[in-house]
């Protein structure tokens, strides 16, 4: 999952290479019907912004309250979660209406920028980046170097080509066939250890093939290179549900965990971001956002800092 998520996504468009670049954040605000993806397929209308709330902004450190924005390190190519536009420049999907309706609650702008994956928390310890905010699954290796705020959760899932043949049930299934997976993801690490589980069960062990970007992945997946794609259930199900029939998922989504907004251990605005993530759910914002891109069964009750 984007999850160890370490990571993973697929953008509707062809990939953009825009790591580290600045792109701007389609606002939740404004106007009303249906407006274009970046696929052509109509979407939900945008989401009103929520009002500033006083008590959040109190919490938000004052250098950061003083400069009025944080820059929010996102791997764009992870539909419906995050995903670069048709233009080119704008993110969209679930983490981006986020990033613009907590940034309101607390009175500053989260600016994004598109970054690879496996380039985000430790561009937060270096402090090149504010904010991660990129469908990180919440793991204990990542606990050790960054804090989390919750505030979503989803497991891991499989997808083929529609005329595969395969089975698949969990990690032992992947056994002697050849795994599709973005670079610094869960679903990385899950399917090299499955090569010990293979291997210990006497089994042929799984061949991983791992990709920069999700998009390279589900190529790889529908070139025939890979038997079949591994990602965190929500996007393996986006994937499928936008590649006009070439695939399908196969099997459960598994291993449920939580993601998180990531923060770097010396910075204390995870408590303000914790504090408006708690003022979208009571006002009913979060659950919009969640409905909009059709990931509610993600929803979670009890944010809290990991």
């Amino acid at each position: 999952m984007k999850s160890d998520r370490t990571l993973s996504r697929w953008s509707r468009v062809a990939p953009v290479s825009m790591a580290a670049a600045g792109v701007a954040v389609l606002l939740v605000s404004g106007g009303a019907g249906a407006v274009a993806s970046a696929s052509g397929v109509a979407r939900a209308a945008a989401i009103p912004l929520p009002p500033k709330s006083a008590a959040v902004a109190a919490l938000v450190p004052a250098a950061i309250a003083k400069k009025g924005s944080v820059q929010v390190a996102m791997d764009a190519t992870y539909a419906p979660d995050e995903f670069v536009a048709a233009n080119g420049k704008t993110i969209l999907g679930m983490d981006a209406d986020l990033n613009a309706a907590l940034g309101a609650v607390m009175g500053i702008k989260w600016n994004a920028l598109n970054a690879t994956f496996d380039t985000i928390i430790p561009g937060l310890q270096s402090g090149k980046f504010n904010v991660g905010n990129s469908s990180f699954t919440v793991t204990p290796a990542r606990e050790k170097v960054v804090n989390f705020v919750t505030y979503f959760q989803a497991g891991e899932g499989f997808y083929v080509k529609s005329s595969s043949s395969l089975k698949l049930n969990g990690l032992t299934s992947l056994c002697g066939l050849a795994v599709s997976v973005e670079t610094g993801t869960v679903e990385q690490s899950d399917a090299q250890s499955a090569v010990g589980l293979c291997k210990k069960a006497g089994k042929k062990a799984d061949s991983v093939l791992s990709f920069s970007t999700q998009s390279e992945a589900n190529l790889a997946v529908s070139s025939g290179r890979a038997q079949l794609g591994f990602a965190d259930s929500q996007v393996a199900g986006y994937i499928v549900q936008q590649s006009k029939g070439l695939f399908k998922l196969d099997g459960s989504a598994f291993a449920v965990a939580p993601y998180g907004i990531a923060f770097p251990k010396s910075s204390t605005l995870d408590k303000a971001t914790l504090a408006a993530v708690k003022v979208l759910m009571k006002d009913g914002i979060y659950s919009k956002i969640l409905a909009k891109w059709g990931v509610q069964s993600g929803a979670i009750a009890n944010p809290a800092i990991k």
